[in-house]
């Protein structure tokens, strides 16, 4: 956590973009962590929570094209070539197309979400050769949410770094991720009815 707080302080906003590029386009990295440590930062005082997730949506955006333009041209040998490489098992790449095959476009939607399926799989959808204009309407729609969700979810935790810290590190990514849903919630519900928290 102290090296990615680096990175942001050193890279400032391009810090919440490379992440996710680097984990959308196949490679191992947790960019969702990377984006939840910079929002935190922002919530410090340093960046602008806005323009943390406005860069978190494009590595994203950019990583998934870059997947699926791998996935595209190389086809289904270049696939299992860099699974291979990365260590990736058969498993997982059924496991992955599975979960493609099923749910479809929407998928892309899901995946920015799903660990494992936000990695890997904008290059699946190249090679299963998923239309271009679908893949760029539910991927983009994907990265928005997520970067909004997450972005907000470490500005929120972000006010209390040590919070945030042993949060991921007893509950993990994922169960921070849906305290900070519910939190996000329990707080847009209150300020709806006019409720101050």
């Amino acid at each position: 956590m102290h090296s990615l707080l680096q990175v942001a302080d050193r890279l400032g906003y391009p810090a919440a973009a490379l992440g996710i590029l680097i984990e959308s386009v196949g490679i191992p990295f947790p960019g969702e962590t990377a984006l939840l440590i910079v929002a935190a930062y922002a919530a410090a005082g340093h960046l602008a929570i806005g323009l943390v997730i406005l860069f978190g949506f494009a590595g994203a955006t950019l990583g998934g094209d870059i997947g699926y333009a791998i996935g595209y041209f190389g086809g289904r040998p270049l696939v299992e070539r860099v699974f291979r490489l990365l260590r990736v098992s058969p498993r997982r790449l059924a496991q992955t197309e599975e979960f493609f095959a099923r749910h479809g476009a929407k998928a892309m939607f899901v995946a920015r979400f799903v660990i494992g399926a936000r990695s890997y799989g904008s290059m699946l959808a190249g090679m299963a050769r998923m239309p271009l204009l679908h893949f760029q309407i539910y991927s983009t729609a994907g990265s928005a949410l997520w970067a909004v969700v997450i972005g907000l979810l470490g500005y929120f935790l972000g006010h209390n770094l040590p919070l945030l810290e042993k949060v991921i590190r007893d509950v993990g990514i994922a169960g921070a991720v849906l305290i900070g849903a519910a939190l996000l919630v329990t707080y847009l519900v209150a300020r709806r009815r006019g409720v101050r928290i």
